[in-house]
């Protein structure tokens, strides 16, 4: 990482500058729904399109990105070509730890999560954001202790926001 640290805000300035079609997925979102948990990364649900995988690659390029846990010496070609070869990336950036999935588990992808997305304002940027209902398939689909965790937590939260709307 860089001596910025984790600035999930700058991150994403630069998708949004290089119009990457994305949904943000994970623990930012869960925070942009309320959630107090930490997250230390920012993760992506990404459109497959060439013309998208372009823009991502160029997005990522700028900010320095490398597979995070990768030795140096292990080769890898930040491109569209790459990208569109794999499903999901992790890596670690001049803004922090990215990770870019193509198809989350427990959903279709991008299309699949962008049909219920709500658009928010981040710092003046307008970014799409997972449901907090799929945000909650995806952690239980996940099913790691810390998803768990975070689903107890979005559960809480989806049943304050019902109250509110009676």
């Amino acid at each position: 990482m860089s001596d910025r640290g984790f600035d999930p805000v700058a991150a994403l300035q630069i998708l949004v500058a290089h119009s990457v079609d994305f949904v943000v997925i994970g623990g930012i979102a869960g925070r942009l729904w309320g959630s107090a948990m930490i997250t230390r990364d920012l993760d992506i649900c990404y459109a497959r399109a060439p013309a998208n995988l372009e823009r991502l690659a160029a997005a990522l390029q700028q900010v320095h990105a490398r597979l995070r846990g990768a030795k140096e010496e292990v080769p890898f070609r930040l491109d569209a070509r790459t990208l569109g070869a794999r499903d999901s990336f992790t890596f670690t950036s001049d803004v922090g730890d990215l990770d870019c999935l193509g198809t989350p588990t427990g959903t279709g992808g991008y299309d699949d999560l962008k049909a219920d997305a709500e658009q928010m304002d981040v710092d003046g940027l307008k970014v799409w954001v997972t449901s907090l209902a799929d945000l909650m398939d995806m952690k239980r689909a996940a099913g790691r202790n810390k998803d768990l965790q975070a689903l107890e937590n979005l559960g809480a939260l989806r049943d304050e926001r019902e109250r509110r709307r009676r």
